[in-house]
């Protein structure tokens, strides 16, 4: 999809905001006397009010400037803001983008209102097709060129190039979840990630022999009973000050969960291709930093594993030795993301001196009942940081809700034979995963989790800018907190 930022208008549709209970702009004047009155008698002919979402497509006469007029409603301004704006542009999109027409045009008075229109037809064009082999053509969309008509072009690019490079990281983050884990494995994760190389971002990829020597038993647990090798997957931006401590986001990457030995039920489980959606969020997140050349030092680190049931899995009963030197009883194999990330955290910690982590998993399935598919739990040690990923989530409408920790849930992680079990019961799930997580950071270090299993992926019914199976979930969230708070 090609997106663009012009003052003069030229294509195949064209069309106009409208408000709610509004008149035709100005804008659309002319071509409403060029073609006869039939852009008025669409304003007010059948159920076509401006309400937002609403849309009146009106055939030209020959001759005309366009062969095609749409009026777009744009809903009351006084309820109008970035979200609104962005399923306006996804909105479009979906009504226009198999039209069959390829060019289409929008006049916007507004810069940034021209920007967020355009990240949400930008969102909402996103396809994953790599595996069709019979995709008819009227089912391809026709739509490839999407401008803005606006008096000040040198803005609305300049609006738009941050959200771009966000919506960059969501496709890349939308592609990895989506792919099959029979394509998608450790190994050919970490080969997808060193390809990011070309975008300034430093990689390192770690194998299992590196990951014993480190002491990472416990997320070597996790991928024993898969033939593929376990990897660990490091990025670094280093767009700050030189010697700075970096800004950290660690993800989940268990590229296919069986469960293990703890089997997960055979229906749905085609589903758990989407259990590193974490790493993904992350992945597209450097990529996000890297493309809009981010003024900050971050560095991003996923532990990419594969969970099956193999003679050599990892056992219930078994005890690991974490990289903390911490033991952990293995109560039930299918809690094994927290097993990744706890060596990866510890990791990070002694590697790297974060001035704050925050990690993303696709956990638990009990934050699913308790926010359901709408809001990532949101986990942390620091008020301010919660404050902060909280502000961020809002502006780029990736929501997130805070959730307890306390000594109290802390107590159900105790284990007859080592120093916790990984599992908590089945009270307050996801809040004793989190304080699982929690052990393995150390003292005055900032840090959240992002329990994102709700968000990763979504059946049914979405918005607009969420067309496909994977959401994406993270990298605008991520790319916005950075901005927002550790660049100047």
């Amino acid at each position: 999809m090609k997106i663009t930022f012009t003052d003069t208008a030229k294509s195949e549709i064209v069309g106009f905001l409208i408000d709610e209970g509004g008149k035709l702009p100005e804008a659309a004047e002319a071509l409403d006397k060029e073609s006869g009155g039939l852009l008025s008698e669409a304003r007010t002919a059948g159920r076509f009010t401006g309400k937002e979402g609403q849309q009146a497509f009106v055939v030209l006469p020959k001759g005309a400037s366009a062969k095609r007029a749409l009026l777009v409603g744009a809903g009351k301004p006084k309820g109008r803001n970035d979200r609104s704006l962005e399923r306006i542009g996804g909105t479009i999109f979906k009504a226009q983008g198999n039209s069959g027409f390829k060019s289409l045009c929008l006049y916007v008075d507004d810069a940034d209102t021209a920007a967020r229109i355009a990240l949400g037809v930008k969102l909402a064009a996103y396809r994953f097709d790599d595996y069709r082999t019979k995709l008819k053509d009227e089912d391809k969309p026709s739509l490839n060129a999407v401008s803005l008509v606006t008096g000040d072009t040198k803005a609305a690019r300049s609006a738009f190039k941050p959200l771009s490079a966000g919506a960059d990281g969501t496709y890349l983050a939308r592609d990895l979840v989506n792919m099959p884990p029979n394509d998608l494995y450790p190994g050919s994760y970490a080969e997808k990630i060193e390809t990011l190389a070309e975008h300034g971002l430093e990689i390192e990829i770690l194998g299992e022999k590196d990951l014993k020597k480190l002491g990472m038993n416990s997320m070597l647990g996790v991928g024993q009973g898969s033939v593929k090798e376990s990897k660990l997957a490091i990025m670094r931006w280093n767009g700050g000050k030189k010697g700075d401590a970096p800004v950290a986001l660690v993800g989940k990457g268990v590229c296919f969960d069986t469960g293990g030995i703890s089997l997960k039920p055979g229906a749905g489980m085609e589903d758990m291709r989407g259990d590193m959606g974490g790493s993904a969020a992350v992945v597209g997140a450097m990529l996000a930093l890297a493309t809009r050349k981010a003024k900050a030092n971050v560095v991003g680190l996923v532990g990419l594993v594969e969970n099956m049931p193999d003679g050599d899995a990892i056992r219930p009963g078994d005890i690991l030795k974490s990289a903390s030197g911490q033991t952990i009883e293995v109560q039930n194999t299918d809690a094994e993301g927290r097993l990744v990330l706890c060596d990866v955290l510890w990791y990070t910690q002694e590697t790297y001196k974060p001035t704050a982590i925050v990690d993303l998993a696709t956990l638990t399935g009990a934050i699913v009942i308790g926010l359901g598919h709408h809001h990532a739990g949101l986990f942390t040690n620091d008020d301010g940081l919660a404050d902060a990923l909280t502000s961020a989530g809002l502006a780029e409408g990736e929501r997130v809700w805070r959730l307890p920790l306390g000594p109290e849930y802390d107590r159900q992680l105790k284990s007859k034979f080592a120093d916790m079990r990984n599992i908590g019961g089945r009270a307050a799930g996801s809040i004793t995963a989190a304080q699982f997580l929690k052990r393995f950071i150390q003292d005055g270090q900032t840090w959240a989790h992002l329990d994102i299993a709700g968000v990763a992926w979504v059946e049914g019914e979405k918005a607009p800018t969420d067309p496909s199976w994977a959401s994406g979930f993270g990298p605008r969230l991520l790319d916005r907190w950075i901005a927002d708070n550790y660049e100047s």
